[in-house]
């Protein structure tokens, strides 16, 4: 697998100072936002099981801030919740499929965290609020150091990111306690079942572009099977690979 490992910026973390005036002024609109996630997971919990998220999610997603994460553009609706395009074909998630995706993960703070599909960096950010630390992976090159370089700027210190194919995983950091797949692949590959802890959960989308997504949730067993619980039917861009893959 070719792999670029973004190394000035790869250990970008969770300590952050106060917001600062510009963050604060996206305040009130990210309150509106989280306050609609909220509205929507009411709607759809009897499909998700996730009718109310936690406190800590709920927490993160008012903290991060998702207008440094896409196109300046875009910023006027960042915290609108629907998907925004961010360059090279791709787009940053809904805000309520990136709160019940880390909701189903059910992440913990010492828990490590494999994401396949960086995109925007702004699902590793919200994850990086809860957990001990995030792996990130990305196969377009301008959005990998471009996630890489705002999360940089924002102080996150426990995401590392990586430039490559995340088909694969990453089996020098595995195992992970949980894995999130940001972009849909046919069929849930394989080594990234081999990488999850037994106990383990992973979120991921499958299906073919044009056709039928689900949103599945993975369960790995102590024996080392797997259970799939299929929650909402979405759409995500096709995990890509590199070539001759």
């Amino acid at each position: 697998m070719r792999a670029i490992l973004v190394s000035a910026l790869a250990m970008i973390g969770l300590t952050q100072g106060p917001p600062s005036g510009a963050q604060d002024l996206h305040a009130e609109a990210r309150a509106r936002m989280v306050a609609e996630i909220a509205a929507e997971a009411r709607v759809t919990g009897g499909e998700t099981g996730r009718p109310k998220f936690s406190d800590t999610v709920m927490s993160a997603m008012g903290k991060v801030p998702r207008h440094r994460f896409v196109p300046s553009s875009q910023e006027p609706f960042a915290y609108e919740n629907r998907p925004l395009p961010i360059g090279e074909g791709q787009t940053i998630s809904q805000p309520y499929i990136v709160a019940l995706m880390t909701e189903l993960l059910d992440p913990k703070p010492s828990d490590t965290v494999l994401e396949v599909g960086s995109g925007s960096g702004y699902q590793a950010a919200v994850l990086a609020e809860l957990v001990a630390k995030v792996y990130t992976i990305e196969i377009v090159e301008p959005l990998g150091k471009r996630a890489a370089k705002v999360l940089h700027e924002l102080g996150y210190r426990n995401i590392e990111v990586r430039v490559g194919d995340g088909y694969g995983g990453w089996p020098a950091a595995a195992p992970f306690d949980a894995i999130i797949v940001t972009a849909a692949p046919a069929a849930v590959p394989q080594p990234l079942i081999d990488q999850l802890k037994p106990g383990g959960r992973m979120v991921i989308p499958v299906g073919e572009m044009f056709y039928a997504q689900e949103l599945l949730l993975v369960h790995k067993q102590a024996d080392g099977k797997t259970t799939t619980r299929r929650t909402l039917p979405v759409r995500f861009v096709p995990l890509t690979r590199e070539r001759g893959n």
